[in-house]
């Protein structure tokens, strides 16, 4: 099976997860680093990410453990599930 079509049958659309990809490299990737593969900081490998929308939103939205900034008056729904969209495509066991 071809990567689109899997997108397609997951319901993933490719320009919600180029969107992600965009928002990514201009908001995110200066911590968990180009392609989600940081070098060594304490962000973790977001490739690696639980397959746990709520808890990524969540996450995102009101930052973490006073290490990550929240987003959530950065970033709009939209943007956040185009983050998750592309997050999730990239998922690594």
């Amino acid at each position: 099976m071809t990567a689109a079509i899997a997108q397609q049958q997951s319901g993933v659309d490719q320009a919600k997860i180029d969107l992600g990809k965009e928002t990514f490299a201009h908001k995110c990737s200066h911590c968990h680093g180009p392609n989600m593969v940081n070098s060594g900081t304490i962000t973790p490998d977001l490739r690696r990410f639980p397959d746990d929308e709520p808890r990524f939103v969540t996450t995102v939205k009101q930052g973490k453990n006073g290490r990550m900034p929240p987003w959530g008056d950065i970033l709009n729904d939209d943007d956040i599930g185009a983050l998750w969209a592309y997050i999730s495509s990239r998922r690594t066991p």
